[in-house]
């Protein structure tokens, strides 16, 4: 993970869908960086499409008048299903917009500031540059419509005082993700297909924890963020890197299209994001997608299969 920035502060962490990849990460960065004024939410604790539950739960986590510092929700909560949202829109809207819309306002009552975190589906995928932070939003998916509207709430209900950070080809220990698949096929297969014509930001999850609690405890300016690994290249890239990294010949992996894998929901063919609002913090862009990868699979919590 990367280094905390911090200055000393303390604060009162609100972390929601804290039982998922990211936020599991998230509570061990906190650990890391000495912040333990935290209270871990996850579906089974509050429904975040229901008003009054984020009212009572998440309003009475961000308010309770024993905790020290400023109060800061972290929202890890998503509908990450994306070919399902294209049958489930309202669904997935409910989880990705209206759910960050209550928690925003939750915020906005307890006088608390909000890392909302999204994704790189808000953009269309075919730009030859990386994305800006700025950039117009284009989504071509369910999901990525969904999770655009989130970011507008959030945005709106907390202006100055929020994080969006967007994300994307997220993998690590605590959940189901590419690079873990990679592995168990590379023991299962005597080849695998995979793409060449998508091409993003590989980026692990306990980097990207490790680099929220720095945004917040370097007291960074409010704003949108970006959140992936340097450097880019496709999941055929990717998933060769995965079988040299873990013992296997890459040349078990065999190139492919899209078109070999109709999927309901359309893939950004290129969704690779700009790095260039870190530079207002003082916090360096995520290390390289082949660094962090390399770091990963040599940690014990990289299993070859899922557990």
């Amino acid at each position: 993970m990367t280094g905390a920035a911090s200055p000393g502060a303390t604060r009162r962490w609100v972390v929601v869908g804290a039982a998922g990849m990211l936020g599991t990460d998230l509570r061990t960065a906190l650990a890391a960086a000495g912040q333990d004024d935290v209270r871990l939410l996850d579906r089974g604790d509050v429904d975040i499409t229901d008003p009054a539950a984020v009212r009572d739960v998440v309003g009475t986590a961000l308010s309770d008048g024993g905790h020290r510092g400023e109060a800061v929700l972290v929202n890890c909560a998503a509908w990450t299903a994306v070919d399902d949202a294209e049958a489930h829109e309202a669904a997935a809207f409910a989880v990705n917009a209206t759910g960050p819309h209550l928690l925003a306002r939750a915020c906005a009552d307890a006088g608390a500031r909000m890392l909302h975190v999204s994704t790189d589906y808000v953009f269309a995928g075919t730009s030859r540059t990386p994305y800006a932070e700025g950039a117009a939003l284009g989504p071509a998916s369910a999901y990525g419509r969904t999770k655009a509207a989130g970011e507008w709430a959030v945005a709106s209900a907390l202006p100055g005082a929020h994080w969006l950070v967007r994300t994307a080809w997220l993998y690590g220990a605590h959940g189901p993700n590419f690079v873990t698949t990679m592995r168990r096929l590379a023991a299962e297969r005597p080849t695998v297909d995979v793409v060449t014509d998508q091409v993003g930001q590989p980026t692990w999850s306990a980097d990207l924890a490790g680099r929220l609690v720095d945004l917040v405890l370097a007291d960074s300016p409010a704003g949108t963020y970006h959140g992936t690994s340097a450097g880019e290249c496709s999941w055929f890239d990717l998933a060769r890197a995965v079988f040299e990294g873990s013992g296997h010949d890459p040349e078990r992996v065999r190139p492919t299209t899209s078109d070999a894998f109709v999927r309901p929901a359309p893939r950004p063919a290129r969704s690779v994001l700009g790095h260039d609002a870190w530079a207002r913090t003082g916090l360096a862009p995520l290390p390289h997608w082949r660094d962090a990868l390399t770091r990963y699979l040599a940690t014990a919590d990289a299993p070859a299969v899922p557990r």
